[in-house]
């Protein structure tokens, strides 16, 4: 008997009395996965944060559910009516507009409401516009050794956005916000104010779409793209590389070694070089390689 390649998709346990947190496409809908097919076809309702948006995508692929319109204004309410079915021993899913729930999407106050009252919840992984930018920022990242701090969309408030700016530029952590095309202008221009000229910026648009566009440039450059973009319609995901430590920041080496052997008593090489690496902003490898030379020196004494 011939077995289907999709057979393990059938064998995959899927309890009762759970909530299925479901990623779907950012725009592409070839992006929906084998996994997030089976599960919305099998569950007994669908909780959705646009029910008119999503029946497009469940028409799609054919499926069929009772859906229950679950948004940022209804949310705590929508998830007392998800926990009743979940009591009843349902399966439910929730899904976003598009991408993964709960990035800048309602979803964590309908996850917290379902865990407080007991009932399990079980990601479904899919897409998401921030991991889909990550891996292809390239020198963005380079600096940051895969870290980031994800900022979410980019607030209208003078105050907020002043602090965001500030964050952004202190920060040594790659920072990634979204961004509307109504101030997409507007916010690359405070950007390319607020930045030093070398920081490197990735400006994507689009992501996964027809028109999607990745544009990789300085923040001086910044001023002169926005002169000769194609378009600035659509959606945007924005990464700024972290800040780059100054030669006069940087502790001297012996300053370094003393702070290595003050804590090399208590404790390993690892350790040292986390905190080194915490507390005064070098990297991983910096701060290792602190670490080491402080073991080499004190094994030579």
């Amino acid at each position: 008997m011939e077995v289907s390649s999709f057979d393990f998709l059938k064998q995959q346990d899927l309890p009762a009395g759970a909530l299925y947190m479901v990623a779907t496409p950012i725009g592409n809908l070839g992006d929906i996965t084998l996994r997030a097919l089976h599960v919305l076809n099998t569950v007994d309702g669908i909780a959705c944060e646009d029910t008119r948006h999503s029946a497009a995508l469940l028409q799609q692929f054919g499926i069929h559910k009772k859906c229950l319109a679950l948004h940022e204004h209804n949310e705590i309410e929508g998830a007392q009516t998800v926990i009743q079915h979940l009591a009843n021993q349902g399966r439910w899913a929730y899904i976003s507009d598009a991408g993964t729930p709960g990035v800048s999407d309602p979803g964590a106050r309908l996850v917290n409401e379902v865990q407080k009252a007991g009932f399990r919840v079980i990601p479904i992984p899919g897409p998401s516009s921030v991991s889909c930018a990550i891996s292809a920022s390239g020198s963005v990242m380079l600096n940051s050794e895969g870290h980031f701090q994800f900022l979410g969309f980019w607030p209208n408030k003078t105050k907020e956005r002043d602090a965001l700016l500030h964050d952004i530029y202190s920060s040594k952590k790659t920072s990634i916000f979204f961004e509307s095309p109504h101030h997409i202008r507007e916010t690359m221009i405070l950007l390319a104010t607020a930045l030093e000229p070398g920081r490197q910026v990735l400006i994507c648009r689009e992501l996964t779409k027809k028109f999607e566009q990745l544009i990789s440039i300085k923040a001086n450059e910044i001023t002169s793209w926005l002169e000769t973009a194609e378009s600035l319609k659509g959606e945007f995901i924005i990464l700024v590389a972290g800040r780059q430590a100054s030669a006069e920041e940087a502790p001297e080496h012996a300053s370094l070694l003393l702070w290595a052997n003050a804590l090399s008593p208590y404790l390993g090489s690892k350790e040292i070089a986390a905190v080194l690496s915490q507390a005064l902003g070098l990297t991983k490898k910096e701060a290792y390689q602190i670490a080491l030379d402080a073991k080499d020196e004190n094994t030579d004494k």
